[in-house]
C-alpha cells in the first residue's frame, strides 16, 4: 500500500523503516538478502525502508524472525506524542539519515574510554559545523 502524500510517508512508518535498515545493516545484509528472506524484491525493501510502504504485521513478524529480534524491536525509540492519550512522551527526531557509517559509529562508540568518546563527540560536532552553543 502506497503511503506517499502531500507530507510524505507516516512518521511511525518512517521509524519501522529506519529500524529495518538499521538492523539489515548491522547484520551486513544487503536488500536482495532481505528481499529473498520476505519473498519479495529488493525494491520493495527499498519502499519498506523509507516508509512509502507499510509493512504488514505478518511481513513485519518475518522480518523480526529472520533477524532473530522481538517485533517490539523495531517501534523502539517511538514515543506517543504529547497530548496523545498514552501520556507526556519526547517526540521521536527522524531528520537524520541511517548510514553504515552512521550506525558503525554508533556500534563502536561504546567501546570507547569516556574521554575518547568525549573527543569524537567534539570532532564530529566540529565536522558537522555545530558550535557548542547549539548542543
Amino acid at each position: 500500500m502506497a503511503r506517499s502524500g502531500e507530507d510524505g510517508p507516516h512518521p511511525v512508518d518512517r521509524h519501522v523503516g529506519r529500524r529495518v535498515a538499521e538492523r539489515r545493516i548491522a547484520l551486513g545484509y544487503n536488500q536482495s538478502d532481505l528481499g529473498r528472506a520476505l519473498g519479495v524484491t529488493f525494491q520493495q525493501v527499498q519502499k519498506y525502508e523509507k516508509g512509502s510502504n507499510r509493512i504488514s504485521a505478518s511481513k513485519l513478524w518475518q522480518v523480526a524472525q529472520f533477524f532473530k529480534v522481538d517485533p517490539a524491536y523495531f517501534f523502539e525509540g517511538l514515543y506517543a506524542q504529547p497530548g496523545m492519550a498514552e501520556g507526556e512522551g519526547q517526540a521521536f527526531e527522524h531528520d537524520f539519515p541511517s548510514t553504515r557509517h552512521t550506525i558503525e559509529i554508533a556500534r563502536l562508540a561504546p567501546r570507547l574510554t569516556p574521554d575518547r568518546q568525549r573527543l569524537v563527540a567534539d570532532l564530529v560536532r566540529q565536522l558537522a559545523g555545530e558550535s557548542d552553543a547549539e548542543r
